[in-house]
């Protein structure tokens, strides 16, 4: 079952790439249409913007796609932050994508950042949304390195096995920040996110929990800064309430892991502070979202738009 959008159903591509593994990536629109490219957050898959294209008025080629060891795509050996925005930069040049509006979440936004910083030409517009893109000092001090090993870490050690993708919703509804997403997208993260198990006695997650973990473990290990400069498109840095810098370093997901003053380091960016919303910004309100890819399209920047509450 896929979602009604004035696109139909996406077509899935299966694209190998130079490193020899493949991605999955979903298609809408018309070949002619101006290009939007949606980069998800770790843990997820491309399908999870289902309710954010479902939001867009008609006039897009849309592109979403699972990362390496998310959704439909290849399990691999490594998963480095630099790994995944290779992966990303040269799936955007096999797509032949120019003019392109790219949006990133969370890691997807530290993706989508080294793709405008390596393509600048052919971005037109960038929406970050909540990215990864932790102070400067953060990287040579590691210090958001939460834990020493993949087993230590919390994920790790996540549930990752249901009945079906609907006991999985059922679970997880009921759990902290899920409990807030809007339900269609709750849908479509377990339905898209989940795989049957061989045996037949259920589904298990397509992102394997000791794979999230060691990504969440490289979080320091790619430094975007010196990148930056090199963006051009109008940019704008969609933002969470921040963490308490004085805090211990946590997963806490009701706020943003976002360097506060990183719109300052982008010459082309605005910086907006969602008072109302957590670091799942496209889970909660996906029409917000899509009104600001919408005004990308519109005016070739990414102008404020009305809040949702």
């Amino acid at each position: 079952m896929t979602v009604a959008t004035p696109y139909g159903s996406p077509q899935r591509h299966q694209i190998r790439l130079d490193a020899g593994h493949t991605l999955a990536c979903y298609e809408w629109g018309r070949p002619e249409d101006p290009a939007l490219l949606l980069v998800h957050a770790t843990g997820f898959h491309g399908r999870c913007w289902d309710q954010v294209v479902a939001s867009l008025p008609t006039g897009f080629r849309v592109f979403a796609y699972d990362m390496r060891g998310h959704g439909a795509s290849d399990q691999t050996e490594s998963y480095g932050w630099d790994e995944f925005g290779s992966d990303l930069i040269e799936l955007f040049d096999l797509l032949e994508l120019d003019a392109a509006i790219v949006v990133g979440h969370s890691m997807g936004g530290h993706c989508a950042a080294q793709l405008a910083a390596h393509r600048p030409e052919r971005v037109r517009a960038l929406l970050l949304i909540d990215p990864v893109i932790f102070e400067p000092s953060a990287y040579p001090e590691n210090r958001h390195r939460m834990f020493a090993s993949v087993d230590e870490h919390p994920v790790a050690r996540r549930r990752s096995h249901w009945e079906s993708w609907t006991a999985m919703r059922d679970q997880l509804v009921a759990k902290g920040f899920y409990g807030l997403w809007d339900p269609r997208v709750l849908d479509d993260y377990c339905r898209y996110g989940s795989r049957p198990l061989a045996d037949g006695t259920g589904v298990t997650l397509a992102c394997q929990p000791r794979v999230e973990a060691s990504i969440y473990l490289g979080n320091t290990e790619s430094d975007v800064h010196a990148l930056l400069e090199n963006i051009q498109a109008p940019t704008v840095v969609l933002r969470a309430p921040p963490r308490d810098p004085e805090a211990e370093p946590v997963m806490d997901f009701s706020k943003s892991p976002t360097w506060p003053a990183l719109a300052e380091q982008i010459a082309t960016a605005e910086d907006v502070l969602l008072e109302h919303l957590t670091h799942f910004i496209p889970m909660q309100a996906p029409e917000l979202v899509a009104g600001y890819i919408s005004a990308a399209q519109r005016t070739s920047a990414v102008p404020r738009v009305a809040e949702e509450r």
